[in-house]
């Protein structure tokens, strides 16, 4: 049940390829590039969206030009920008900055739609200090666009502040059942601030299971295709995590949470707002 993927240079090839063995749903690949490089992306079967982590670049998909894509020097700096993909189309990413960041994320989809750049995102901030939950969601394709896209659904989601928990009251969503649930599989990238900084991964299939549980640090990659999955950043540190979600037959994400917990999603303050931002 799930996975960890330690931090490694995977030099520009996929970390989940297509038929992952644990989430063969979603695709994953975080590209690294210096002023004047090229990297051409295409991945049949799969839609997908380019995300500028950090840097800015010229995209052109298919015969769409997409120029000066990304403003913000890293994921701790502005909102992202990002150009979709369709299924099977392939995309030439050239570094106009000094380097780039790029993340691209894939969806298992049989239907070719028409790329699109998003260049503003859906925000949504919730939690308190107080519950240790307090957190923000950059949506990049979700319902602003979802007219526009597949059942591909990629966020950047992070900790405010020092510490603190995320995907907390634990939910999953494994199983299709119509409007308690949804079959989604899932794959995490985290990031820290400052950068030693590091986390704990949860997975559990039950309720009353225990574990297992990862350590995560920046660059750790973690894929679920089932069971309940809150995440915790250490005391000091900010925790951000790129977040890949892909339905198998629906594209409206609906969480189950843990009966044990369920309560405080009446009690987190927004929380019940954040839920909606994913359906």
């Amino acid at each position: 049940m799930g996975k960890h993927i330690a931090p490694f240079d995977n030099k520009n090839q996929p970390i989940i390829d297509v038929n992952d063995d644990t989430t063969p749903l979603c695709f994953f690949n975080p590209v690294q590039l210096k002023k004047g490089e090229t990297f051409t992306h295409q991945v049949s079967g799969y839609e997908s969206v380019i995300v500028l982590g950090g840097g800015t670049c010229s995209i052109v998909v298919g015969d769409q030009a997409f120029p000066n894509i990304g403003k913000r020097a890293s994921i701790w700096d502005g909102d992202p920008e990002s150009v979709y993909v369709p299924v099977g189309v392939t995309a030439e990413i050239t570094c106009d900055s000094e380097e780039a960041t790029i993340m691209i994320a894939g969806g298992l989809y049989d239907e070719v739609l028409e790329p699109f750049a998003v260049t503003t995102v859906d925000k949504i901030q919730y939690g308190s200090d107080d519950t240790k939950t307090h957190r923000k969601i950059k949506h990049v394709l979700g319902q602003a666009n979802a007219d526009k896209r597949g059942r591909l659904l990629v966020s950047e989601l992070f900790t405010v502040g020092a510490g603190g928990w995320s995907g907390f009251p634990a939910h999953k969503h494994d199983c299709d059942r119509g409007a308690l649930e949804t079959n989604y599989q899932e794959v995490y990238q985290f990031q820290f601030n400052p950068g030693q900084g590091f986390g704990a991964q949860f997975l559990y299939e039950h309720e009353d299971d225990c574990g297992p549980v990862y350590h995560v640090k920046s660059g750790s990659v973690i894929a679920i295709d089932k069971g309940y999955h809150p995440s915790v950043a250490a005391p000091g540190y900010e925790m951000y995590y790129f977040t890949i979600i892909v339905g198998k037959t629906s594209k409206s994400l609906v969480q189950y949470f843990d009966p044990h917990h369920e309560y405080q999603v009446h009690t987190i303050p927004g929380i019940k707002d954040m839920i909606n931002k994913f359906k």
